[in-house]
């Protein structure tokens, strides 16, 4: 049904009661997860390429690995990435 306004008519205002729920935390909608430490070893260009490939392989993003620190062997670098790996 319509019913037309009044120039200059004023209505009160009634702000809106919401029920609200406590907000979820990130924690409470994800399941449980540990760090894991993934460590490469090998010549430069085998580490680059081994970090490509999980990439490819959409397992880790490339620019997460460190940078290659040589190990003190001749033609040797280890890069470590750090993920986390859900348990549930």
């Amino acid at each position: 049904m319509f019913i037309p306004t009044i120039e200059g008519a004023t209505a009160p205002t009634v702000s809106p009661v919401f029920h609200t729920l406590p907000a979820a935390t990130s924690n409470d909608l994800q399941p449980p997860s540990e760090p894991i430490r993934h460590m490469v070893f090998g010549s430069l260009l085998a580490v680059r390429a081994t970090i490509r490939h999980l990439h490819k392989l959409r397992y880790a993003e490339a620019n997460d690995w460190s940078q290659p620190m040589p190990t003190g062997r001749p033609n040797e670098v280890m890069a470590i990435l750090i993920k986390r790996v859900s348990l549930g």
